[in-house]
């Protein structure tokens, strides 16, 4: 079928060229996954979506007196089409629907058309070009799956394959819209309670960071009471009470330390309840702004759904990567690129700077600590290259998380 270049992907229209790029990852199982549970909201239990996915597959596959059907949703640019559910397609052709390449005019006019569309796949001649051709599938009829609360771009398609020829389409027509109409609906009422939950959840964590600096607040009153003590005794020369006051002040200093600590590791959060990619698109807009380096913004990963837990640990490390190559690497170009690879999400930020990074923290500047710390909480890690004169790349690599974070993270 048909394959569309995404924009996102284009080079930068500059003379610098990257020196080895980061690993790509094509459709896989872990992107399917993800797209998957965008449904899950229909299904009856957790872990039920892609049996439930082909079961009405294969219902309205009945209905409509076809061969095999695929269900596929267009990616965040809205650039490709990446297949999500089948039911009843034979192996080898499914293998080939994997990805949507096709030198085939008649399978490509499908991706462009809203709402219904059918095709003569007898009309497909030669196998270098369509992968019907010779088969016994005569047509195919597909239907746009629409968005209710964003009706101007379609969210994804569904195709249907015959054995009949397309004039026998009309009534399969109704059927196959009214199906595409029900997935449409499924996916935007997922959407919505997956953005209703991370608002409160952002609520909850920023009511307990409040919490944190009402605390801290008490510990800095009590400090500046024990200096004055201090003082008072210094000029008293109490020598006795000088070794008492400096010890509880260096004890209320060590505890607020580690309050700000966990505030910044933890609790802080400024993410945009539109979700990680959004958050990280508006992040690199306003790193662009704010500076003369040219930043540029790969996302291979079809649909990133994360508990809200790792969305907050991976924009901070983000934005302290780019505050980083900002602030010190006297660079020219940057990328941040996020892909999944072996069942790995890698957030990879790059830049042409001068390189010579060192990720031993120095005194009074944690910022490589705290990523690091960052990482650990979503079971990952930090991985730093840098060489004078040849850039810096730090890279987050973190595993899928299990299927089941639903049900813990809610």
């Amino acid at each position: 079928m048909g394959k569309k270049t995404s924009s996102a992907n284009k080079t930068l229209s500059t003379n610098y060229s990257w020196t080895k790029d980061s690993v790509t990852s094509h459709t896989s199982n872990g992107e399917i996954s993800g797209m998957l549970d965008m449904l899950a909201a229909s299904a009856p239990q957790s872990g039920s979506v892609k049996s439930l996915l082909a079961e009405m597959l294969e219902s309205v596959i009945v209905c409509v007196n076809a061969s095999f059907g695929i269900i596929r949703l267009f990616s965040p640019q809205g650039h490709t089409l990446q297949l999500i559910s089948s039911a009843s397609f034979p192996a080898d052709l499914l293998e080939a629907e994997r990805t949507t390449e096709s030198n085939c005019a008649t399978c490509i006019k499908g991706f462009n058309v809203r709402g219904i569309h059918t095709a003569n796949l007898q009309a497909c001649k030669s196998p270098q070009d369509c992968r019907y051709a010779g088969s016994q599938i005569r047509s195919l009829i597909s239907a746009s799956i629409e968005s209710h609360t964003t009706p101007k771009e379609p969210i994804g398609k569904l195709t249907l394959f015959m054995v009949d020829d397309e004039k026998q389409h009309e009534k399969s027509s109704k059927t196959i819209l009214a199906f595409a109409g029900i997935l449409g609906s499924v996916i935007d009422n997922n959407k919505s309670n997956r953005d209703s939950k991370r608002a409160d959840l952002i609520a909850e964590r920023q009511a307990i960071a409040n919490e944190i600096h009402d605390s801290l607040a008490q510990t800095l009153v009590y400090t500046r009471m024990r200096t004055s003590l201090l003082l008072e005794a210094i000029r008293t020369r109490n020598e006795l009470m000088v070794s008492k006051y400096a010890y509880d002040i260096d004890e209320a200093l060590e505890s607020s330390q580690k309050t700000v600590r966990e505030l910044i590791t933890d609790f802080r959060c400024s993410m945009d309840p539109s979700g990680l990619l959004h958050a990280l698109k508006t992040l690199t807009i306003q790193f662009s702004h704010r500076n003369k380096i040219e930043l540029e913004y790969l996302n291979r990963v079809s649909n990133l759904e994360l508990p809200l837990e790792y969305e907050i640990q991976v924009y901070h490390i983000v934005q302290e990567a780019l505050a980083n190559i900002a602030s010190h690497s006297e660079a020219t170009h940057a990328r941040l690129i996020t892909e999944f690879s072996g069942n790995n999400y890698v957030f990879t930020i790059e830049d042409n700077g001068s390189g010579g990074c060192t990720s031993t923290p120095v005194e009074g500047h944690y910022g490589m600590t705290i990523m690091r710390e960052r990482a650990e909480r979503i079971s990952g890690e930090i991985k730093v290259e840098s060489s004078k004169g040849s850039g810096t790349r730090v890279q987050l690599i973190f595993p899928e998380p299990g299927s089941n974070w639903r049900a813990v993270n809610g």
